[in-house]
């Protein structure tokens, strides 16, 4: 079975503090992960190795066929679709720009259209405003929209470049019920793609019946990984949030509630 990332014995340190320490993952062919874990468990410092923007300080990693050392990360780059608040510095250019040129500049990694655009281009991104029914919306500017079409439209862009990977970073952050319910049926259809999602989150119940795996971070340590039946238990949520948790399953989504 084909191996989409693979991290053997790999840590992190910054400033003299160890980040991350003793990561061995492997994400396989057909898996969808989830990134469980507290404000400072090491989720984003996980995702900055996954994208090669931070070398591991000892360790091999491996993304996309990718091998860290070996490989031009820059290419491996162009696999990997990548949604979360850090586009939020590019707003000023974001909030002029209509959401059918903010969807087809994903195919060329920019903000803002400053290549051709093809017919093909314009007849991709439109399928993709149809599939995340934006159609009311893709001539308007990015700053007139709600919040909920915003992360849309943002997930959308990611898609157009056809990435093998897609890391959705906490993309239900300041939605509302609706909105974040919406983002989470884009997933079944994202997963049907060739394209294999990495989702991190706070909320244990925005992991839907279409993401096979979880990813249990503690203190920069792995504490649980693999098939989220066997990750998500009361006891390993427990110690990983420090608080006592029950969960209890409908509809293929964990939910869980507090027992002091």
């Amino acid at each position: 079975m084909t191996v989409i990332i693979r991290m053997r014995d790999v840590s992190w340190a910054r400033g003299g503090r160890m980040i991350l320490r003793d990561i061995n993952w492997e994400v396989k062919e057909g898996e969808q992960w989830a990134i469980l874990g507290l404000n400072g468990s090491g989720k984003t410092s996980l995702l900055n190795i996954v994208t090669g923007y931070q070398y591991p300080t000892r360790g091999d990693v491996e993304v996309l066929g990718y091998r860290f050392g070996q490989a031009s990360l820059w290419e491996l780059r162009r696999h990997i679709g990548f949604v979360s608040s850090s586009l939020d510095q590019f707003y000023d250019t974001l909030q002029a720009e209509t959401v059918e040129d903010i969807v087809i500049s994903g195919k060329f990694a920019t903000i803002g259209l400053y290549d051709a655009v093809t017919e093909d281009d314009r007849s991709k991104a439109q399928s993709l405003i149809e599939s995340f029914r934006l159609e009311a919306v893709q001539e308007k500017r990015y700053a007139t929209l709600s919040q909920g079409e915003k992360r849309k439209t943002l997930i959308a862009r990611a898609l157009m470049a056809n990435p093998k990977l897609l890391i959705l970073d906490e993309p239900t952050v300041g939605l509302d019920l609706l909105a974040r319910e919406e983002i989470l049926a884009l997933i079944g259809q994202i997963v049907t793609q060739p394209c294999h999602l990495l989702y991190v989150t706070h909320y244990i119940e925005e992991i839907v019946d279409s993401i096979t795996h979880v990813l249990l971070l503690q203190d920069g340590r792995i504490l649980a990984a693999g098939q989220k039946e066997e990750v998500l238990t009361d006891e390993r949520l427990s110690e990983a949030f420090r608080l006592p948790i029950r969960v209890h399953w409908e509809d293929g989504r964990p939910w869980v509630s507090v027992h002091r």
